[in-house]
């Protein structure tokens, strides 16, 4: 038994020396990626509104969540001096579409559409949804939002000119997360605002952005078309990733923007939770598997506990104490400085304390990713195949009255 639990401190030792390791490298991202920001916000804030284009928002809608009517408000309250809003969804009676019908009448001067796609005949509703709307536009530049996005009045203002560069084919945003009143969605924000933001920033600093995060995307006419349309997405549940990375393949530069949304979580139960995060856990490892990988040796806490554990048992529990604080120590210090540092998230400074544990969770769900190829998606089931693509296996045609995302 001692060698066995030489070996798990041995392995506890590795983890905790990785994840130090990527926290260095977080560090270091988010200083530069900082200073990017700089230079993007001085040059979006210095185009004149004159010479702002006009924009088109594509709302694709499905079923009625808590806070829907704030969210789609926030993009029919826009300061820009042209845009409209194409609101989109299944059926005439979702009750998001009555909703967006409300807060357009609210909204005469802004420029507004329903559109109405019948029954998904693709794998990804959400994609053969858009390319119904898409068409209607007559504007060169895009925005592509998800119905649980809030965003602030200068939000077309901000992400909107980066693509004067006609060298640049895509803007994504980073977001913080928008808890509501319950434990596990404090838990669940804490992750959008400290660890997807850690590995867009180490990402970006390494290779450079390839990808995009499907929340909110800027884009043009030019970019999607070289692409053969949203239509190339349609067979992925990370339409986003694809989308993103099919732009980047067609020799166009993909960044992240300066300025940062709001993920608007609802209360749901720790087990609707965790489903989630596993469905979003399974798409990365089916996106980019061997990134997924890797992404097991970035936490910290698991190493700690085992750390912990293994050397108490070996009569080295004072070690095991040091080693198990430093790993919550580099939780603490990563929730400060990424979510509170570089998004400016209160709940991230706030509840720094919690982050390890958010880490831990992260670490179970991560490793319950490769159990199976199915999840389950809005009411309905689905099947990963081994290219990343999706299998429709029980689709509701029934419209349900109250889904997350």
């Amino acid at each position: 038994m001692t060698v066995l639990f030489e070996v798990l401190l041995g392995i506890s030792a590795f983890g905790l020396v990785s994840s130090a390791v990527f926290l260095i490298l977080v560090l270091l991202a988010s200083a530069r990626f900082k200073k990017h920001c700089e230079q993007y916000r001085r040059g979006a804030l210095g185009i004149p509104a004159s010479a702002l284009p006009p924009v088109t928002i594509f709302k694709p809608v499905h079923g009625m969540e808590e806070r829907l009517a704030e969210n789609l408000e926030s993009f029919f309250d826009q300061d820009y001096p042209e845009y409209e809003v194409l609101v989109g969804a299944r059926s005439n009676d979702d009750p998001g579409i009555q909703l967006a019908r409300a807060i357009a009448a609210r909204y005469p001067n802004v420029k507004s559409r329903i559109v109405i796609s019948g029954p998904p005949e693709w794998p990804n509703a959400k994609v053969f949804t858009l390319d119904k709307m898409i068409p209607l536009s007559r504007n060169d530049f895009f925005i592509i939002s998800d119905s649980d996005v809030r965003v602030e009045r200068d939000f077309l203002r901000n992400v909107i000119p980066p693509l004067f560069d006609r060298k640049l084919g895509l803007v994504s945003c980073l977001y913080r997360g928008d808890p509501a009143a319950d434990f596990w969605s404090s838990l669940e924000a804490l992750g959008m605002s400290v660890e997807m933001p850690s590995g867009v920033v180490v990402a970006d600093m390494l290779e450079g952005i390839r990808f995009a995060l499907g929340p909110a995307v800027a884009l043009r006419r030019d970019a999607l078309d070289a692409i053969g349309g949203i239509r190339t997405t349609r067979d992925f549940y990370s339409d986003d990733y694809v989308l993103g990375n099919k732009i980047w393949g067609a020799g166009y530069k993909v960044i992240f923007s300066h300025h940062f949304i709001h993920h608007v979580l609802t209360p749901r139960p720790l087990l609707r939770t965790l489903g989630d995060q596993l469905r979003w856990m399974k798409s990365t490892r089916h996106s980019r598997p061997w990134g997924h990988i890797g992404t097991g040796m970035t936490f910290a806490v698991p190493f700690g506990i085992l750390a912990l554990l293994s050397a108490a048992a070996l009569g080295h529990t004072q070690l095991g104490v040091v080693l198990f604080a430093a790993a919550v120590l580099n939780r603490v210090l990563q929730s400060v400085v990424v979510g509170w540092g570089l998004l400016k998230d209160p709940h991230a400074l706030r509840l720094c304390w919690l982050y390890p544990l958010r880490d831990l969770q992260g670490f179970l769900v991560w490793a319950a990713s490769f159990t199976s190829h199915r999840f389950y998606w809005r009411g309905e089931t689905y099947l990963f195949t081994n290219d990343g693509r999706i299998i429709a296996e029980d689709r509701n045609r029934e419209l349900p009255v109250a889904l997350g995302t």
